[in-house]
């Protein structure tokens, strides 16, 4: 009920007047059954963008931290998150993206819709960059289509840090559906999840038009930060 009166009626319309979508390969998207929508991760506001463009409803993986914050803001978010049926993702890796997966599993059982930023996180600076096999993972043991998704013009409209987005217009595409059925039983072989996965982001990059890094995008923030920290740290040192 939560979700269709956010879709509908709240946050929906409000929406499509910021961004004013402009929508490409609807029917690319299945009208029943489960599939995974595997979409770049730009800006906060993808979140809600593509539920509320699409015509069926769609569950997301979100990050634990949007149900861990502390205070009235942290309870209000992990409230949103949980009414609009977000699953969160522990992304420490080991147990806890096993269960992300089961969970994730299970949503894909009911013949719904999945959404997942192979990513892992959004983009800090609108590059692509390498993608998690937890996607392929899932897809191989459900044995559903994954359809690619290509968000465009959200990093400009809202990057991240960036509260209250811009006024603007953003393109949102859904390519082909791919089928991965000749790796049926293969999801615990390496080198399988990771064709898999980056057969996914050579759509996506072809969709989105971004700049490719074939590294984890998290790997890059950390390091970054690093190299911020230590140079204010030489800055506080010098005489």
């Amino acid at each position: 009920m939560f979700y269709r009166l956010l879709k509908y009626v709240l946050l929906g319309p409000l929406l499509r007047l910021l961004f004013r979508p402009r929508i490409e390969g609807m029917e690319n998207i299945p009208e029943s059954g489960a599939a995974i929508v595997a979409g770049n991760h730009l800006s906060f506001s993808d979140h809600f963008l593509m539920p509320a463009i699409l015509p069926r409803r769609i569950t997301f993986l979100a990050k634990a931290e949007y149900f861990t914050g502390p205070g009235l803001k942290g309870r209000l978010t992990a409230a949103f998150f949980r009414g609009i049926g977000q699953i969160p993702v522990d992304r420490s890796g080991g147990k806890a993206s096993q269960s992300a997966i089961t969970a994730a599993l299970e949503v894909l059982g009911r013949g719904e819709l999945l959404g997942i930023y192979p990513e892992g996180t959004r983009s800090h600076d609108g590059r692509l960059y390498r993608g998690r096999t937890g996607v392929a993972v899932m897809a191989l043991r459900a044995g559903v289509p994954v359809i690619p998704c290509a968000m465009v013009g959200t990093f400009e409209l809202q990057p991240p840090g960036r509260v209250v987005p811009r006024l603007g217009r953003v393109t949102i595409r859904f390519g082909r559906p791919l089928e991965f059925d000749r790796f049926t039983g293969m999801e615990d072989r390496r080198e399988v999840v990771r064709a898999v996965t980056d057969e996914i982001m050579y759509e996506i990059l072809g969709m989105s038009g971004q700049e490719y890094v074939d590294r984890y995008a998290g790997d890059v923030k950390a390091e970054q930060q690093g190299q911020q920290h230590g140079v204010a740290a030489r800055l506080r040192r010098k005489p």
